[in-house]
Formats: structure tokens, sequence, C-alpha cells
């Protein structure tokens, strides 16, 4: 069987057994169906759902003339940017609501939710919001990005009931109206984006997102394979939470249920702690795919230069770790338990310096000073975190913020917790690879070859991932298995 998988800007291809299984997210089982995606229909069901909330009243029956609006707004790297977008419908359909009720534009902002993600450039801004919503904010100042080293606008919250410091974004805790403009896509982090992770996650602080992005929350049994019944997810609750209870108010969610091709399949608006678990219903229909009929003792994909953080994740080590991790983080349940990857990755050396500034410095301190795995590299969370030239940059030069190299470590170190080998195929700088603990190979059929010798036998079980980092993600589950074991269950633990 020849298969091609992600290679840089192209292509590799693959020699595998004829008995090789393929899965590809949304074509060999298909998602639920999508709504109608011309504008109309959606901003409709938009408009539906915002009229009709879960658990909290009407957007216009909270708006008053005088109110003053945030719209928060996932970054670039999560929705899709089609016209239809969920951003750009929902937007546009609340913004209708509250101008109807004589809220003035000079009172809204847009307020891209990046956390420590780089803040969004002006050329991501009309990209995410579309021309005309661009056009009608931007001239006037009205639509900025996050800036968690802001700390006029921050306001210090204090600490949840888990001991978590949570700051937040100061133009949504002085919001009267607080609106989260979120995306439920399947998330190794914690089972779900939207709900409580968009606004524990993207309007806050290093030290917030610290106390969930780290070794301790991440290497623990439950957080692998993905689910909702984690520390993480708990943690998101609380400091949502206590936002909500700080503000005097909750905030407004709407939600979109998002297919492979980032279309809505469902809208859910209202209090997020009420509306999350009605969102994960649909969304578990879609994102836990019950397919698989046997365990995988090799799984092969391919890892273009450019996916999901930006240019460079493909070839940066740091970043390669965390892509690899959250295969394990998703399809754990399918593998088996000597599992090994076979991965094409260019490996070429390119860090993408601009946009991972630190992370350089990072992978060479991996190298030395009694550095065997990568939480080793966790005391440096701080020091990285405080270094001023790396904190300009990611306020002025578009940069991830220094912090955010540690939570990728955190979820890298995952892919050797739970794989016999990882193969690195076609690396041009394979000693880049081989110091994160890869092996490395030429060709697909050489890693294979190789891994028969070491781990798995003559015959394995192989399953192939091809666009893995090109479509929207699901989590593979056992075609059997109960799915109360599996799914989100659809409910918030007692936490909440």
């Amino acid at each position: 069987m020849r298969l091609e998988f992600e290679y840089g800007e192209g292509k590799m291809a693959a020699n595998l057994p004829d008995n090789t299984d393929v899965f590809i997210p949304g074509e060999t089982v298909k998602d639920p169906p999508c709504l109608p995606q011309d504008w109309d229909s959606l901003y409709k069901a938009t408009l539906d759902s915002i009229r009709n909330p879960i658990g909290m009243p009407a957007l216009r029956d909270l708006a008053k003339p005088e109110s003053k609006v945030v719209f928060v707004i996932p970054d670039i790297v999560k929705g899709g940017c089609q016209p239809t977008s969920h951003r750009k419908v929902s937007i546009r359909a609340c913004l209708d609501e509250l101008y109807s009720k004589g809220v003035k534009k000079e009172n809204i902002l847009l307020l891209i939710s990046n956390g420590l993600h780089p803040r969004a450039t002006v050329a991501e801004m009309k990209k995410i919001l579309g021309d005309e919503l661009f056009n009608e904010f931007y001239y006037t100042n009205q639509i900025t990005s996050h800036d968690s080293e802001d700390y006029e606008h921050l306001v210090d919250l204090g600490y949840t009931a888990w001991g978590d410091h949570v700051l937040m974004n100061k133009y949504v805790f002085d919001a009267d109206i607080p609106i989260l403009i979120g995306h439920t896509q399947g998330n190794p982090y914690g089972g779900y984006s939207g709900g409580y992770k968009h606004c524990a996650t993207g309007i806050t602080h290093w030290r917030s997102i610290s106390a969930h992005h780290v070794p301790q929350v991440m290497h623990k049994k439950e957080f692998v394979p993905v689910s909702a019944h984690n520390d993480m997810r708990d943690k998101f609750n609380q400091q949502g939470m206590l936002m909500e209870e700080k503000m005097g108010h909750k905030f407004f969610c709407c939600d979109a249920v998002l297919d492979t091709y980032s279309r809505q399949i469902e809208i859910n608006s209202g209090y997020a702690k009420e509306m999350q678990p009605i969102s994960w219903k649909m969304a578990d229909k879609r994102t836990y795919v019950h397919w698989a009929e046997k365990k995988y003792d090799v799984i092969v994909f391919g890892m273009p230069t450019d996916f999901h953080y930006g240019n460079g994740m493909g070839t940066n080590p740091i970043q390669m770790m965390q892509a690899l991790s959250a295969q394990v983080i998703r399809h754990k349940r399918i593998m088996s338990d000597h599992c090994v990857f076979i991965v094409s990755s260019i490996c070429d050396g390119y860090f993408h310096d601009e946009r991972w500034p630190y992370l350089r410095e990072l992978y060479e301190m991996f190298q030395h000073d009694y550095m065997n795995i990568l939480p080793d590299m966790n005391r440096y969370g701080e020091y990285f975190a405080t270094k001023e030239e790396y904190i300009r940059k990611y306020r002025f030069a578009n940069a991830f913020h220094p912090f955010h190299g540690f939570s990728m470590m955190s979820c890298g170190h995952i892919a050797e917790m739970n794989t016999s080998a990882i193969y690195i195929v076609g690396a041009r700088e394979p000693g880049i690879a081989r110091g994160m603990g890869l092996k490395t190979r030429a060709t697909f059929e050489e890693a294979l070859e190789d891994a028969k010798k070491k781990y798995v036998g003559e015959n394995p079980n192989i399953l192939a991932l091809p666009l893995t980092f090109k479509i929207g993600a699901v989590h593979l589950c056992m075609k059997n298995a109960d799915p109360k074991e599996d799914l989100s269950d659809s409910t918030c633990h007692p936490a909440c």
C-alpha cells in the first residue's frame, strides 16, 4: 500500500503493508451533519441560540443603552476563517441584538483572546474577523489583542479554592456584558475548547496558566487519554467561575460545535457552567469516534512545517514533541502497550526564532546539566517567564510568551511516557530529533523494519493517519468500548 504523508511543504511517500488501516477524520467515519453553510441560515441559527440561551437571560435582555460590551474572540489557532465561520456570524448576530437595544458602537471592544499565544497581527485580525467587522471597528481603535504582561490592564482576582492565582484582562472585568465566542472542538488539553477553557487560557496571565499547563497536572494518569474528567478541566472551570464571581455577573457564551472543516454542527449559548455539558453531548458524537476493532502497534503520520501554532511547528523540536504527544493523548485508547510512532518531519533546524525566540535556548539547555527528561526543565519556568527580552518580543513583536514553551514541554514528555519508540523519518538535521530522545531513519520503510526487530514483531497492526495536522482531529476509541468510559459523559466534575 502506497500512501503519502505531510513532510515540510510537501509530501513523503511510504510503502506500507496492504493490511494497514487508514483513518481520515470526517471521511473514514462521517461527522454529524453540519448546519446549512449559507450566511442566512447560519445567522438565523445563531440568532435563535443567543435569543434562547441556557441558564441565563437572553443577550437583548441583558443589554441597556449605556452597556459596555467586550467580545472575547479566539485567536487564529482555532475555529476556521471562512466567510461563514462561527466567529464572523456570531459576532454580527450579537452586535445586531445589542444595537437593537440601543447599545452604542463606541462602547464595544473586540478582544482577541490569545493568552500566551502571539498577539494578533493586523493581517490576522482581518482574517479572523473578515473585512466588514474589521473595517467597522479597527479604524476607531476598537480591536485589540490580550496582553498578559500589561499590568495596567490586568486585574488580580486572588486565588481559587485549589490555590490557583487568577489574573484576568481588565477590559473584560470592567465590561457590563462580557461575551465569550467559543468553539467546541476536540482538544487534547481538557477535552474541548470553548466554555471556561476559553477564558482560563485566553485572557489570563502565565501564573494562572501555570496552574494547569504543568507536569503535576498533565502527567497524571487521568490526563491520558483525553477526557473532560481531569484536574486541568476542573481548574479551567474554577478559574472561569472565580472570574464570574469577582465580576459580579456571568459570561455570555456563544459556542459552536464544529466539524472536521470548522463548519457549525450545533450552536449553544448561555451560562458556561450549564451550557458546556449540553454542548459536549453533540461534540462527543463528532469527536470520540468508536471505530477501532484492534489496538495498534505502529501509528504512522506526517508532520508539515506549518500547522496549528504556526510556521516552524513541524521542525522546531519542542513543538514537534508537543505535536507527537497530542496524538498520544487523543489516541491512547487504541494504542497497544508497546506502540511505536513513525513520523515524517523535515526537521531541518528551522526554529522560527521570531515566533518562538526562547525555544532555541530551551533546546540547548535540555542537552546539558542533568536534563534527562523534559520535566527536568520545569525548574526554569519562572526564569524564562520573567525574562524581559522574551516578554518584550511577546508584547511588541508577535512572539509566543516564554512560558508557553514550558506548557509545550509538559505536554511533550507524554509521548515518551506512552510509546516504546518514536522514529522521525527524513530529518535533514537528525541530531535535533535525537536530542529529544527520538530515533531517526531515512525512510518509513527503514523505520518500520527496525521497529519490527526491536519492538512490535513481524506482523504488527499498523494505523496510518494521513492529514493528521491538516484537518480537525478526532479522539479515536475502540469500537465496542463502553461509551461512558471514553466520553466526556457530558457532566461537570463535582469541583464545578
